[in-house]
């Protein structure tokens, strides 16, 4: 058996070992569109990424089932997506763009086939769901909802700002949390012809003035987290799987105690793969706030990593949960973390790596 232990612990050690994929999307005046880099799966060791697209206003990404097209936000007629083809090694090749039918695309999924790609319109307010061909291209959009009302803050919650688009694990359900409503949108989804209608239930609703932004579901299911950007919290809601209605059950600060909000807001939330752990990202304070998740859905604060990115737009999960790499848009950088399995704390790998205006994460898988 003594004889056996350096080949066991040299076999985990590779089970480990390699480098992950990951995309970044950018956004601003030092964008230059869709950027690859590689995390050393054992160390943490980021590269530098590389242009693979010179694409416009991709500042959120996502990855089509198969690992082979990637999808991004576009400039496009006032709000739209882009397919690319990715290649193991070198550029990616813009399949086609398709407008959403609104303004200012801001965010992109697909549903739980890979067969559609949802986005959702900032500027108007709006949803889209567009079929995806066989070459992984995008159609014309099979389905269009307008979202309505208003919020307290006449600054910024004037009309409805659809800021997230998430369907649920049975492909049932669409969530769309709105900036602009206070409202967590609930659509009932038809995968058979790609159609989006409002559900019985409407929506979720967080606190007037919160401004809810993006959205994680428990991987086990029955419960789901938001981000609310304006009032610097976080929302747990327990979701019913049968009629996808919303009950609020907990609300907690992203900032630490007595920590300055002026000019914070939060930006990115995500679930590790196994459930046991909650992060959200905190714009301005420049921060990563964790939390332990219970049997019940509820939350537990681990804590904040400080000094991060600066302004961390996005920050993405690697598919085994021990890895997050954070994306800083003001500091044009990108950090990772060690993940602690057992607890879901971070650790600082105290590295920066150059990603002009990186503001979305999306791992290979």
């Amino acid at each position: 058996m003594r004889s056996l232990l350096p080949v066991l612990t040299l076999l985990a050690a590779s089970a480990v070992a390699g480098d992950l994929t990951f995309y970044v999307g950018t956004s601003g005046a030092a964008a230059q569109g869709i950027l690859r880099g590689t995390l050393d799966a054992e160390t943490g060791k980021l590269s530098v990424p590389v242009v693979i697209a010179e694409a416009k206003g991709a500042s959120f990404l996502a990855l089509g089932q198969d690992g082979k097209v990637l999808y991004a936000t576009a400039e496009v007629a006032g709000g739209g997506v882009a397919a690319y083809r990715l290649a193991a090694n070198g550029p990616a090749t813009l399949l086609n763009t398709e407008e959403t039918k609104g303004k200012g695309a801001t965010h992109v999924t697909l549903d739980r086939t890979g067969k559609f790609l949802f986005a959702a319109n900032y500027g108007s307010g709006s949803v889209a769901c567009l079929p995806l061909k066989a070459d992984g291209s995008i159609g014309p959009a099979s389905s269009f909802l307008q979202h309505e009302g208003t919020g307290p803050n006449k600054g910024r919650q004037a009309g409805p700002h659809a800021h997230g688009i998430y369907a649920d694990a049975a492909n049932r359900f669409v969530y769309v949390p709105d900036l602009g409503t206070d409202d967590i949108f609930i659509h009932a989804f038809d995968a058979a012809t790609g159609t989006l209608k409002p559900s019985p239930a409407k929506s979720g609703r967080v606190a007037p003035g919160a401004g809810p932004r993006h959205l994680a579901f428990h991987p086990q299911g029955g419960f789901a987290y938001v981000c609310n950007e304006m009032a610097m919290t976080v929302s747990v809601f327990a979701v019913d799987a049968t009629t996808g209605a919303m009950k609020e059950l907990q609300v907690l600060p992203t900032l630490p105690a007595g920590a300055d909000a002026k000019g914070a807001s939060t930006a990115e939330i995500f679930c590790l793969p196994d459930g046991k752990a909650l992060y959200v990202s905190n714009r301005g304070h420049n921060s990563l706030a964790a939390y332990a998740i219970g049997a019940d859905g509820q939350l537990s604060p681990l804590g904040h990593t400080l000094d991060v990115p600066a302004v961390p737009r996005g920050f993405g999960l690697s598919p085994d949960g021990r890895w997050l790499v954070c994306a800083g848009q003001k500091s044009g950088t990108l950090n990772a973390y060690r993940v602690d399995p057992a607890t879901g704390r971070l650790t600082d790998t105290k590295q920066s790596v150059a990603a002009g205006a990186a503001c979305c994460i999306v791992f290979a898988r």
